[in-house]
């Protein structure tokens, strides 16, 4: 799911996402003009399809939809073309679920504070990005957002392997990331090595007794 909280917006803007969107190529990912390929499986898809659904159900404004996209030559193919939903709201599940699919999900806030705000409720923190030409806000958004992966003026950080995935809150599991410097460690074998070297007097032995314990 992709998820944009933008103040102040307008339709023109929602224009040029449509406009955007509708330019991406969907294909087989195999081919090399895709720009998105299918969903990982048919059940997938489906969920994908009822979650769209779920957002148009509960209010919000269905304006480009790509669930009946036919690739050819791969017609029974699981694809969903680009979809935007906007005039979304936090109680939609469609908001509260991650979607995992090419859909757009559009929330309008009424300040730059609201929009932290309302990715910071989500359960979920995987990746926040902010486009902006201000060196203020972009440093208040790094300090302030909830989100394991943050991107400034560049698309979220694809966890790739000079990168550790990063997903905060209910976007990870477990105690360590993966890739990246946690993902070597992860891998890596520790082992400890003590020695001690000094020159001992002919006949005295060997003295067994770790240095912290000796009687002086």
């Amino acid at each position: 799911m992709s998820c944009k909280a933008i103040p102040h917006f307008d339709l023109s803007m929602e224009h040029k996402l449509v406009e955007r969107a509708k330019a991406l190529k969907v294909n087989a990912g195999t081919e090399p003009d895709a720009d998105l390929g299918p969903v990982i499986s048919k059940q997938a898809k489906e969920r994908i399809h009822r979650l769209i659904q779920n957002g148009v159900g509960s209010g919000a404004r269905l304006v480009l939809d790509g669930r009946n996209i036919v690739v050819p030559g791969y017609e029974h193919g699981n694809f969903i073309g680009p979809t935007i939903l906007s005039d979304v709201t936090a109680n939609m599940e469609c908001y509260k679920e991650e979607i995992f699919g090419p859909v757009l999900l559009c929330m309008e806030a009424d300040s730059f504070e609201e929009a932290i705000n309302i990715v910071n409720r989500n359960k979920y923190g995987n990746g926040a990005s902010i486009f902006t030409t201000s060196g203020v806000a972009a440093r208040k958004f790094q300090s302030e957002i909830e989100a394991g992966q943050v991107g400034i003026n560049v698309p979220i950080p694809v966890p790739l392997p000079f990168f550790s995935f990063t997903g905060s809150k209910a976007s990870f599991a477990g105690d360590l990331n993966f890739y990246g410097k946690a993902g070597v460690n992860f891998f890596t074998q520790i082992k400890t090595v003590t020695q001690q070297w000094k020159d001992l007097p002919g006949g005295t032995g060997v003295n067994l007794a770790m240095p912290t314990s000796q009687k002086t």
